[in-house]
């Protein structure tokens, strides 16, 4: 029995044809709108499940390595530390995680996956694998071995770039810092532009 067809959202059916239209988009979008896709249909299939999609990039890191400070775990994600601290209460809270200090290290604050957080691996894990082989369909492995190999290139380029053009004018501003900014240059703006 075949599935139904279903009309893609607004959003996709926009993305699908645009890039119908611009069949030599840069890479760079096409890489944002290959990652969108993948993330829509990971957050299709979490809810089916209860999980948010901020908390599947914790759950996956703490799968691997469990009992990361806070600091590390925000590293690891690439997101703030706000954003990190209230996923982290949102999980604990749903039962996920726990957080505490070590009794050798007062200052930092450790978190680590309770019996209910490593049981979704188990639920969760099958499912991201069940989405990658669905997005790699129609590929043959030398395709995915070069995509793979041409990604990592990418990843590994643009992180080699970043580091070499980090100082304090160049950093990534936290949320409450750009808001800032875009508060001050909206008041310096002549009325009337």
């Amino acid at each position: 029995m075949s599935q139904p067809t279903k009309t893609p959202s607004g959003a996709t059916q926009a993305v699908l044809e645009w890039h119908e239209a611009l069949p030599d988009d840069r890479l760079a979008h096409l890489v944002r709108d290959a990652r969108r896709g993948l993330s829509r249909v990971l957050q299709m299939r979490l809810n089916e499940h209860g999980i948010a999609s901020g908390h599947w990039t914790f759950l996956r890191i703490l799968w691997k390595r469990d009992g990361l400070t806070q600091r590390e775990l925000s590293d690891l994600a690439g997101v703030m530390e706000p954003t990190t601290f209230s996923a982290l209460q949102a999980m604990e809270k749903l039962g996920y995680v726990t957080r505490r200090r070590k009794p050798e290290n007062r200052k930092n604050i450790y978190v680590f996956l309770t019996e209910e957080g490593r049981a979704l691996e188990g639920k969760l894990v099958p499912m991201a694998e069940e989405i990658n082989v669905m997005a790699l369909e129609g590929l043959s492995p030398e395709d995915v071995a070069a995509a793979r190999t041409t990604l990592m290139t990418i990843i590994r380029n643009m992180a080699r770039y970043e580091l070499s053009i980090a100082d304090d004018r160049r950093r990534i501003p936290s949320t409450r810092q750009l808001s800032r900014l875009i508060g001050r240059a909206a008041t310096r703006r002549p009325d009337g532009e």
